[in-house]
C-alpha cells in the first residue's frame, strides 16, 4: 500500500527485505528498483516489487545526501507543492520547453544524489507519484545513463515501457479490448501506409522499433541540453551528432537502392514537403499523432519559428563554412578549417548547449523537428498534440526525417569539401600490407517475426488481473557472417592496428556506377576496432556480431525482471544482463542493407592504421575490450572517443587523386553482393 501526505511519503512494502539492503548499491538491487519504477508507469508504484523503502521520506530532509546541498530537490519540491508541474495523464514532449524544464529538474535531483540507496531510490519513489509519467520516465532513463553509481544497470526496451510511441493505434485498441475481456492477445502489427505509397517499400527501416530505440537512445546519451556541471564533458559531441545522423541517412539510401528507389532528396524550405505521413499512432493521453498530407507547403509555426528564421540560420552557417570561421558569442572568431571544425559545426547545427553562439546561429536541427511536426496545425487552430518529429523515439517513422537529415548532411558535406584532401602520407602505414578483405559466410537478409509485450499500454485495476498482451511485427535480419582480412606485418615486431571497414553502394538506382568522390559519401560504416598483428602473416576474422556500430537485441522486460529477481534472491553481484548495457547502437540485425534477390552490388573497403598513433591522447588500447560496445557511433560515456581520427576517416574528405589508393598497401577493396531471401 502507499500513503501520500504533504510532507513526505510513507511506504509499506509487502515484499521481503532484500539481501544487503540499507545503503548497499549493488547492481541487482539497483536493477530491481529500476524495474519496479518503470513497471506500469501510468499506475501506482507496485511496492511489492521493491524491498523496504524509507518511511516518511522527504527529498529536502537531508541536504547532505546531495552534491549540491539539496538545492535541486528544494526547487523541485517547491514546484510540485505549488502545482506548477505538468499534471499526470498528459502527453510529454522533450521539445516542449516547460516539459523539458521539469524533466531536467528531476534529472538534477537524481544526478546530484551521492548514492543510490537511499537517495536516488527514495526520490524516484517520491516523485513518481507526483510528476507526469512521461517526465518521470525520461528523467529515470537519462539519470541511469549518466549517473556513475548506476553503472551496470540495464534499461528495459522503451517499446515495452511506452508502447504507444512504437505501436499502431489499431493494435493498442485491440489490446484494450483483450484486457477488458481478460483474453490474452497476440496482435499482428503492419507498417503505416499502403502499397499506393512508394515510401511503404522502406517503411520497415524507419519504423523498425529497434532503430527507433537507437535514435532516441543516442539523444539520451548525448542530450542537447547537457551541461558539463552534470559531471563530465562530452567528447566530440557535435561531431558524433553529425556522424550518427549521416550514417542513418546513408543506411536509408542503401535501403532505397535495395528497393529500386533513388536516394532520398533533401528538404527545401521554399518547396512543398513531397511525402505526406499518417502515423497511425495515438498518445496514451492527448489524442492522435497529427497526419500530414502530400505536397504540404511550409508555414510559420506560431510560438516556435518563422520559416524565414530557419533560412537565415542556414545562410549564416553556410557563410561560416565559406569564410572558414564562426563568430562566438563574445565576438571573437574561431577557425573551423581543421580537425575540430566538424565538432563546432555539429554543436551549432543541432544546436546544443555547446554551441559557441546559439543566438546568432540559432537551433536549425531542433527547431526544424518542431516545425515539421507542426505542419498539420501550424497556427494551433485545432489544438493538436506534437507530431512524430517532436519525439526522438518516433521521428524516424516519418519519411521527412530522412529528407531533413539529407538537408543537414549536405551542409556538413559542404564543410568537409572545404578541407584539404588527405595525402598518401596521411594514409600510409609503412610495413603493413592488407592483402585481401572478403566475407566469410553469406550476405543474405530475410524478414522475421518479432514479438514484444504491450502490457504497459493498458490501464490496471486491482480487480482485473494482467493478461499477456503482445504485438508481432516483421523486421529485417541477416545470416551470420564475418569479415576476413589477410594481413602481412613486416615490421619485425607485434603491432596494434586500428581497423575500419565500410560497405559502399556500387551503382545508383539506374545501374550507373558511382564516381568514387560521390559514392564515398554514401558508404556505410560496418565496424571499427583494434587488433594485434603478430610479425609476419596474419588472418584476421571479425564476426559481424562484434561490430562496434551495433548492439544485440535487448531482452524483454519480463525476462529482465526474472533475471534480476533471481540475482537478488541469490545475493549475486551481477544480473547476467551486462552485455545489454547500452541501447545506443544500430540493431546488429540491421548491419546489412536489405539487398536484392539477384544481389545488391557493394564495395567492401578495409583500412588499417597504426593504432598507437591513431588513439586519442591519454587513451590506453585494449584489443580485448570494445570500450562500451558501440563507440563507433555512440562514443564512450564520460570518456574520450578512442581514436583521434575524424569520424568517417578516410572517406570523410574529397579524394583528388584516385591512383593514390592503389599505392597504399594498408587499404583494400573488393566487390560483394547482398542478397535478400523473400518470405515464403
Amino acid at each position: 500500500c502507499l500513503q501520500v501526505n504533504h510532507e513526505g511519503l510513507r511506504f509499506h512494502s509487502t515484499g521481503p527485505p532484500r539481501p544487503g539492503s540499507g545503503g548497499s548499491d549493488s547492481v541487482p538491487q539497483m536493477q530491481q528498483d529500476v524495474n519496479a519504477f518503470l513497471t506500469k508507469t501510468t499506475g501506482p508504484l507496485r511496492t511489492s516489487l521493491l524491498g523496504d523503502l524509507a518511511g516518511d521520506f522527504s527529498p529536502t530532509a537531508d541536504a547532505s545526501a546531495y552534491n549540491d546541498g539539496g538545492k535541486a530537490a528544494q526547487r523541485l519540491v517547491q514546484e510540485v507543492n505549488d502545482g506548477r508541474t505538468l499534471k499526470q495523464k498528459n502527453f510529454f514532449s522533450l521539445f516542449t520547453p516547460k516539459h523539458r524544464e521539469e524533466a531536467l529538474m528531476l534529472f538534477e535531483v537524481f544526478i546530484n544524489c551521492k548514492n543510490w540507496d537511499p537517495c536516488i531510490r527514495n526520490n524516484a519513489a517520491y516523485f513518481r507519484s507526483r510528476m507526469n509519467e512521461g517526465v518521470f520516465t525520461y528523467a529515470v532513463y537519462v539519470g541511469v545513463i549518466h549517473h556513475p553509481v548506476a553503472k551496470g544497470v540495464v534499461l528495459p526496451p522503451l517499446y515495452e515501457i511506452t508502447p504507444h510511441m512504437f505501436t499502431n493505434s489499431e493494435v493498442i485498441n485491440k489490446a484494450y479490448t483483450a484486457k477488458m475481456t481478460q483474453t490474452p492477445g497476440k496482435f499482428t502489427m503492419g507498417y503505416t501506409g499502403s502499397q499506393k505509397n512508394p515510401e511503404q517499400r522502406v517503411a520497415y527501416f524507419g519504423e523498425d522499433i529497434g532503430m527507433n530505440v537507437h535514435h532516441v537512445s543516442w539523444h539520451m546519451d548525448y542530450p542537447f541540453w547537457w551541461e558539463d556541471r552534470f559531471g563530465y564533458s562530452m567528447d566530440r559531441k557535435g561531431e558524433l551528432f553529425f556522424w550518427v545522423h549521416h550514417q542513418l541517412t546513408a543506411r536509408f539510401d542503401a535501403e532505397r537502392l535495395s528497393n529500386e528507389m533513388n536516394f532520398v532528396d533533401e528538404l527545401y524550405w521554399d518547396r512543398p514537403i513531397v511525402e505526406g505521413f499518417a502515423p497511425h499512432t495515438t498518445y496514451k493521453y492527448g489524442g492522435e499523432f497529427p497526419a500530414r498530407p502530400d505536397n504540404t507547403n511550409f508555414e510559420d509555426v506560431e510560438g516556435v519559428a518563422k520559416i524565414r528564421d530557419l533560412m537565415i540560420w542556414e545562410d549564416r552557417i553556410r557563410d561560416a563554412i565559406a569564410h572558414g570561421y564562426v563568430t562566438a558569442s563574445d565576438g571573437t572568431t574561431i577557425d573551423i578549417l581543421n580537425d575540430k571544425g566538424i565538432d563546432i559545426l555539429g554543436d551549432l547545427i543541432e544546436s546544443s548547449t555547446y554551441s559557441v553562439n546559439p543566438y546568432y546561429y540559432g537551433a536549425l536541427h531542433n527547431t526544424a523537428h518542431i516545425v515539421l511536426g507542426r505542419q498539420g496545425d501550424p497556427k494551433g487552430k485545432f489544438k493538436q498534440p506534437p507530431g512524430v518529429m517532436e519525439h526522438f523515439e518516433t521521428a524516424t517513422r516519418d519519411p521527412a526525417f530522412f529528407r531533413l537529415h539529407k538537408y543537414m548532411n549536405n551542409i556538413f558535406k559542404e564543410f568537409k569539401d572545404r578541407l584539404p584532401s588527405y595525402s598518401k602520407e596521411d594514409f600510409l602505414w609503412e610495413g603493413v600490407e592488407l592483402e585481401t578483405i572478403e566475407i566469410e559466410g553469406s550476405l543474405e537478409t530475410f524478414f522475421e517475426d518479432f514479438e514484444f509485450s504491450i502490457g504497459n499500454a493498458v490501464d490496471d485495476s486491482q480487480n482485473v488481473e494482467d493478461v499477456s498482451l503482445t504485438a508481432v511485427v516483421k523486421r529485417l535480419n541477416h545470416k551470420p557472417f564475418s569479415f576476413k582480412m589477410q594481413v602481412n606485418n613486416n615490421k619485425g615486431a607485434a603491432a596494434v592496428a586500428s581497423a575500419r571497414i565500410y560497405m559502399c553502394p556500387r551503382r545508383d538506382a539506374n545501374g550507373v556506377a558511382f564516381h568514387p568522390n560521390s559514392g564515398r559519401w554514401g558508404c556505410i560504416e560496418m565496424d571499427k576496432f583494434y587488433v594485434e598483428l603478430a610479425p609476419g602473416a596474419n588472418t584476421v576474422i571479425r564476426p559481424a556480431e562484434k561490430s562496434t556500430v551495433t548492439i544485440p537485441d535487448i531482452p524483454s522486460f519480463d525476462f529482465m525482471k526474472e533475471k534480476t529477481d533471481a540475482a537478488v534472491a541469490a545475493g549475486a553481484d551481477a544480473t547476467g544482463l551486462e552485455e545489454f548495457g547500452r541501447s545506443c547502437g544500430i540493431p546488429n540485425r540491421l548491419l546489412l542493407p536489405k539487398g536484392k534477390e539477384n544481389g545488391l552490388e557493394m564495395v567492401l573497403m578495409a583500412f588499417l592504421e597504426d593504432g598507437e598513433a591513431d588513439k586519442a591522447d591519454d587513451f590506453t588500447i585494449d584489443v580485448n575490450s570494445e570500450f562500451g560496445g558501440t563507440h563507433a557511433h555512440c562514443g564512450i560515456r564520460g570518456q574520450k572517443v578512442p581514436d583521434k581520427r575524424a569520424l568517417g576517416y578516410p572517406l570523410d574528405r574529397s579524394i583528388t587523386d584516385f591512383r593514390m589508393t592503389a599505392a597504399v598497401p594498408n587499404f583494400k577493396t573488393s566487390l560483394v553482393n547482398v542478397y535478400h531471401k523473400p518470405s515464403e
